[in-house]
């Protein structure tokens, strides 16, 4: 099982997509400033994530999610999609 995910920077407000097979792992790498890309918006909260067979299919769904730009677009994206 894979995982597919939007955090927010509750620093900048930014978005950040991405995909992996340990999301708790994943998000404390965000958070602790192991990712370069990441590390300068830290604080990160999942705001988005759901899971999917493969690495193959991850990756797809990760970079449909990155050509949604603008943050309305990404937050009707949350909206839309979201199981709450």
């Amino acid at each position: 099982m894979f995982y597919v995910y939007i955090l927010k920077s509750e620093k900048s407000g930014l978005y950040y997509k991405g995909q992996t097979s340990d999301l708790a792992r994943r998000i404390k790498e965000h958070n602790n400033g192991e990712e370069k890309s990441t590390s300068r918006y830290v604080p990160w909260v999942l705001v988005w994530h759901t899971t999917v067979e493969s690495r193959s299919e991850a990756l797809v769904l990760e970079q449909k999610l990155k050509n949604i730009t603008g943050v309305k677009r990404i937050e009707d994206f949350i909206n839309r999609h979201s199981t709450n």
